[in-house]
């Protein structure tokens, strides 16, 4: 543990604390919840996911949006990373691609607060395989 040297570092601690213990409430019903979950593998992460992820974790807590935001690993669509998933109560999750923070602000504003979808959505490609 770091040593405490100033007022600036205990109010640092602090806040890093609460964050970790709101983030460890909140994850026990995350379905009830607004999530986000950002693409940081590799591919992910050179084009920029790290902004968005930054970008989002500040942002919705400014505007007092309570969501849980996450990294996840490659979801297979290297070709339009920055990639994001977004997922809000009782609804199927919604990919989208070529996320820079300008469209990650239009998805809070749009999708986020208001349900409605914005351009740059990736659409479902996977098939069903019925076993007899």
């Amino acid at each position: 543990m770091n040593k405490v040297k100033s007022l600036a570092d205990l109010k640092k601690m602090k806040n890093k604390l609460q964050s970790d213990i709101s983030l460890r409430e909140k994850s026990e019903n995350p379905e009830s919840m607004i999530q986000v979950k950002v693409a940081m593998a590799t591919c992910g992460i050179a084009s920029g996911a790290k902004d968005v992820m930054d970008f989002m974790i500040t942002n919705l807590d400014k505007r007092n949006i309570d969501a849980i935001v996450t990294q996840t690993g490659c979801m297979g669509y290297c070709y339009a990373e920055p990639t994001i998933e977004v997922r809000l109560p009782g609804q199927d999750p919604v990919v989208y691609g070529y996320v820079d923070v300008k469209k990650a602000d239009e998805i809070i504003e749009k999708h986020i607060k208001q349900g409605e979808l914005v351009d740059g959505i990736i659409p479902v490609n996977y098939e069903t395989i019925n076993k007899k």
